[in-house]
């Protein structure tokens, strides 16, 4: 008796019909429903921004759009108010998060060891980062308050003098990047303890033979090794930074004045309040190129490092 043939991997199953053709397509075939939602949720509203950009377009229909090509970037570079709130948007990212960062790796190395109930102090520590961003604004805008807040409570406690917080411009950027810090340095903490409990233990244990210390355990064996997770964890708080606009809006809404006016939150008050959607779109724009250029020099860096 002969044994049927086998079908080697790729080969078409014999009789065509519709299996042949997903065994001839099926790399192309999977991803789609992936590709097709990629297209649909990202690229699309992306393209369609861009296109709004080059518009100047209100959201009456009863107004025709008319295009005006970059004459909203132009306007843009001549605002002084779209250049005060791209620093003021720099500002809150560069005292949030590097905060972030060094408190996440002291946080991660501390929940790395071994303690009593670790599960419950680690879930503890974790709570900020699953509150909801609003809830959290909220109750920080009541700590924060000049007359009632618990934190001049505190500094009056300590022989210091009350503080303004929200309300003084010199202030308000700061607090806004403290709120921040307390809620997203448990993310941080917890990407950099993956990180930690990946790393394998025999380069520890030569090291503790070897008579190394603590410190040069760390500096040349956990520093090198965590260094992907510390630059995934970097990368995603910069991008969620430079993007913040739920805390800001809901404890200031850019004040006072526009003091604390980032980027996200001028766009949204010109396209929601003043109905200008075209330019609303060039700032939207040119934020996505900052959060963009961003992103891939933090990943060239990581090459480099």
């Amino acid at each position: 008796m002969t044994s049927a043939p086998t079908r080697t991997r790729g080969q078409p199953r014999p009789g065509g019909g519709f299996s042949s053709w997903l065994d001839r397509n099926i790399r192309w075939v999977f991803p789609l429903p992936a590709l097709i939602a990629l297209f649909a949720l990202t690229i699309l509203p992306v393209l369609f921004n861009l296109v709004l950009s080059t518009q100047e377009r209100s959201v009456s229909d009863a107004l025709p759009s008319s295009f005006v090509g970059l004459g909203n970037f132009t306007q843009a570079f001549q605002d002084p108010r779209f250049w005060n709130s791209t620093w003021l948007m720099l500002k809150f990212t560069l005292i949030a998060v590097p905060a972030q960062m060094l408190l996440g790796l002291g946080l991660a190395v501390l929940l790395n060891r071994h303690m009593r109930a670790q599960g419950l102090i680690r879930a503890a520590v974790l709570l900020p980062m699953i509150s909801t961003p609003v809830a959290v604004a909220l109750i920080w805008a009541l700590m924060m308050d000049p007359n009632l807040g618990v934190l001049n409570y505190f500094l009056q406690t300590l022989g210091l003098e009350r503080s303004l917080w929200l309300a003084d411009s010199r202030l308000v950027i700061p607090a806004l990047a403290l709120v921040d810090i307390w809620q997203w340095t448990p993310l941080v903490a917890l990407i950099l303890l993956a990180g930690l409990q990946t790393m394998p233990d025999d380069p520890f244990e030569a090291a503790r033979i070897d008579g190394a210390s603590s410190w040069q355990a760390f500096r040349f064996i956990t520093w090198p090794l965590l260094q992907p997770a510390l630059f995934a964890a970097l990368t995603i708080r910069l991008i969620d930074a430079l993007k913040t606009f739920d805390i800001i809006e809901v404890m200031t809404q850019g004040g006072p004045g526009t003091a604390s006016e980032t980027l996200n939150v001028y766009a949204y008050h010109t396209g929601f309040e003043f109905l200008r959607v075209g330019y609303t779109a060039a700032l939207l724009t040119l934020l996505l190129i900052v959060v963009a250029a961003v992103a891939i020099g933090v990943n060239l860096l990581r090459r480099r490092v």
